[in-house]
């Protein structure tokens, strides 16, 4: 018990180093918008943002934590085994955000953990321990990996045609405004920040809180899948503290490596963004902010001037997408391999 106990700390540290590292890895994509348009100095954005990242898990619920931490099932292995393939897959993760924030790349967090959890778990005790979900689609319900992608893939989808006509309809109400507007979309843009974050919070820190709750379920420390108010606020902390950290690598390739970003183009970045990101974590539904904000400021720039977007940066985030997921699954495989060869996890 004692050491089923110490794994289940380390497990529970080893999450919030990965919520911590989402938080700086993504702070880069709420705040990269602000600070292009110069509606707030880096300071101001930081701060604004970390309140309000920090009240997103604690007022958010626990949707996306039940999709989460439920999309593999290895409950009827031992507590030792479990929790070890569940630090493998978390490495993974954690590993991926490392280096996809050390060389500027916007990649997803999100994609990270599908990757980095289904690896471990499928090269430790197989396939059929990861909760597929593809017979219940048949069936019209949505569960496990199938829910997961499904909403890491159309996120992206609709946060482009959201911003794409969001714009259009900006554009067309604010034809025969003068230059003074840009001071009041600067302005509003301490509201729309501010709702981006907590969308961010909402939906992002709830992936560490349901991963922390599956490891006590699995070390036999809670009696059923309910997420402890503890974790909330632990995921809460360790979310704000990673976005303090700032993903300043990134702020540039967002901010301004896809599109010119003028008040107009931020207002309505955030604007898509937190209503797609929120809408999800309302239905339990996990998605990227990387991938969201990205396209929606692809869609933005598609409407307004569509030669003017970077489409070679944008395809630079898109193969960046497609590789995460086998990419921190590689990582987490390497991983248990190392593991069980000097403890024999399984």
């Amino acid at each position: 018990m004692d050491t089923i106990f110490a794994l289940a700390v380390a497990a529970v540290i080893i999450v919030l180093i990965f919520d911590y590292t989402n938080g700086f890895h993504d702070a880069s994509n709420i705040i990269a918008t602000v600070i292009a348009s110069r509606a707030m100095t880096p300071v101001q954005a930081v701060i604004i943002v970390a309140t309000f990242e920090f009240l997103g898990p604690i007022l958010g619920g626990t949707a996306v934590a039940n999709t989460i931490g439920k999309f593999v099932n290895i409950s009827d292995l031992e507590a030792l085994p479990s929790i070890g393939i569940l630090l493998c897959g978390i490495f993974g993760a954690i590993f991926w955000n490392l280096a996809t924030w050390w060389f500027g790349i916007p990649s997803s967090s999100s994609h990270a953990l599908v990757g980095g959890l289904a690896g471990a778990v499928v090269v430790a005790v197989g396939a059929d321990h990861v909760v597929w979900g593809f017979q219940e689609l048949g069936q019209g319900h949505l569960t496990g990996v199938t829910k997961v992608l499904l909403s890491l893939v159309l996120s992206p989808i609709i946060g482009f045609w959201a911003g794409f006509i969001i714009h259009r309809l900006m554009g067309f109400f604010l034809r025969a405004a003068k230059p003074i507007v840009n001071k009041y979309l600067r302005q509003v843009q301490f509201i729309t920040s501010a709702g981006l974050a907590f969308s961010h919070g909402a939906n992002d820190a709830q992936k560490s809180m349901g991963i922390i709750t599956l490891a006590l379920l699995l070390g036999g420390f809670i009696p059923e899948f309910k997420v402890p108010f503890w974790v909330v606020l632990s995921c809460a902390l360790a979310i704000t503290l990673g976005i303090l950290s700032g993903g300043w690598r990134i702020v540039r390739t967002v901010g301004f490596g896809i599109y010119k970003v003028r008040p107009l183009h931020a207002f309505d970045a955030q604007l898509t963004s937190a209503s797609v990101i929120l809408s999800a974590s309302m239905i339990g539904a996990p998605v990227s902010t990387t991938h969201v904000v990205s396209s929606s400021i692809m869609g933005i720039g598609s409407s307004e001037r569509p030669k003017a977007v970077r489409w070679a940066k944008a395809k630079e985030i898109v193969s960046t997408w497609l590789i995460t997921i086998p990419g921190a699954a590689t990582v987490s495989i390497v991983a248990y391999l190392i593991i069980n060869l000097f403890f024999g996890l399984t």
